[in-house]
């Protein structure tokens, strides 16, 4: 290598073609080129724009994925339905999860191929030094960055920066669809109520409260569960949705009906002593399998302890003690369900809701305050 040459006056660096003061600004600053070629020395060629083509694909790609995410968010069908209905919502996170991948993957890929078929080759060794600049290192710092846009091609390679500046907004444009969209419309009270209310129009055979079934819509009765056993279980109330189907869409409605082994009592919340059955001394309660803490199905139960459990974050609810959370990150009781056993016209008994959820449903963060 060669020494560091000295440093020329304003005048002959303003003298200089912008590549001439890039290199001597890197000598100046013991930033030593061993090697610099251009990809194509020939500007124009056929093989220059295939290059620059896949680059501007990959940026095209990355775009059209960041307009899917947004077409999906807005439009895809994301409404819990109960089990043998359609189950095409189940698609709408792992649909943005893809889109958001593929947008970020095609992204880097534009990136690293810019750089490996578009911009020069060079490999320089660097000499660390600290000093104060001068205007002579000023402007041979402008001139650096004029030279390196040049590299990138972007003043003469109209393609690739339409297709980057796609790519980019639609990058840029996510945040913000998902955080406005996320705002737009007000949960109001539907965190407070579930399909569980009575509905004396529907069920006026049961002064308006609502049966409880299983996901293919057959009744619970008190026989379907033997003692220390668990089910899920659904208000019994259909909704044709978009597609002419018929089931649940809200997901604030799976419970979990628990049968209580002999010998085994609830120590009740306030107010709740009566929402098992019988009311006295119930052997049958309800609570919603919808975890206080995020919102994961709290369904794991432990017979021998009478725990419910969670599998996503290891929150326990000890069921003789009204569902109360007694270990993990959770800090309220799981909702509990009033119940009762009517007659049906077959003559066999069957649980209903006797009213609502008299606490809102799933996360802490749903409260009211």
């Amino acid at each position: 290598m060669s020494g560091t040459p000295e440093m020329p006056t304003p005048e002959e660096i303003r003298a200089m073609s912008p590549e001439e003061v890039m290199i001597l600004g890197a000598e100046l600053d013991d930033i030593h080129i061993v090697h610099r070629r251009d990809r194509f020395p020939v500007r124009g060629t056929k093989a220059e724009k295939r290059a620059e083509r896949g680059v501007a694909l990959c940026f095209l790609i990355a775009a059209l994925a960041g307009i899917g995410f947004i077409v999906v968010f807005i439009a895809g069908p994301w409404k819990w339905h109960l089990p043998g209905t359609p189950q095409n919502f189940r698609f709408y996170t792992p649909a943005l999860g893809g889109l958001l991948a593929a947008l970020l993957l095609f992204m880097g890929v534009g990136m690293v191929l810019w750089a490996k078929w578009l911009m020069p080759e060079e490999e320089v060794v660097q000499d660390r030094h600290d000093e104060p600049s001068s205007e002579a290192d000023l402007l041979i710092t402008e001139a650096s960055f004029i030279v390196g846009l040049e590299d990138t091609g972007l003043p003469r390679r109209s393609l690739i920066l339409r297709s980057l500046g796609l790519a980019g907004g639609a990058l840029a444009t996510l945040p913000l669809v998902v955080l406005v969209g996320g705002m737009i419309k007000k949960p109001g009270t539907q965190l407070l109520h579930t399909l569980y209310r009575p509905n004396p129009k529907l069920f006026p055979k049961t002064q308006g409260r609502v049966p409880i079934v299983f996901s293919d819509f057959r009744q619970v009765g008190p026989d379907d569960l033997l003692p220390g056993g668990v089910a899920t279980v659904f208000p019994g109330i259909r909704a044709e949705d978009a597609d002419g189907y018929d089931g649940v869409h809200e997901a604030s409605s799976p419970t979990l009906l628990i049968r209580l082994k002999p010998g085994q009592t609830i120590k009740a919340r306030k107010g709740q002593a009566d929402f098992g059955w019988p009311r006295e001394n119930p052997e049958y309660v309800a609570f919603s399998k919808i975890c206080t803490h995020a919102g994961c199905p709290a369904s794991l139960y432990e017979q021998q302890s009478s725990r419910l459990l969670c599998p996503c974050h290891q929150s326990q609810f000890e069921v003789l003690e009204d569902a109360k959370p007694v270990f993990g990150p959770a800090t309220r009781s799981l909702p509990k369900l009033p119940i009762d056993v009517v007659t049906g016209d077959d003559g066999n008994r069957y649980f209903v809701a006797r009213h609502d959820y008299v606490e809102a449903i799933g996360p802490g963060f749903w409260e009211r305050s």
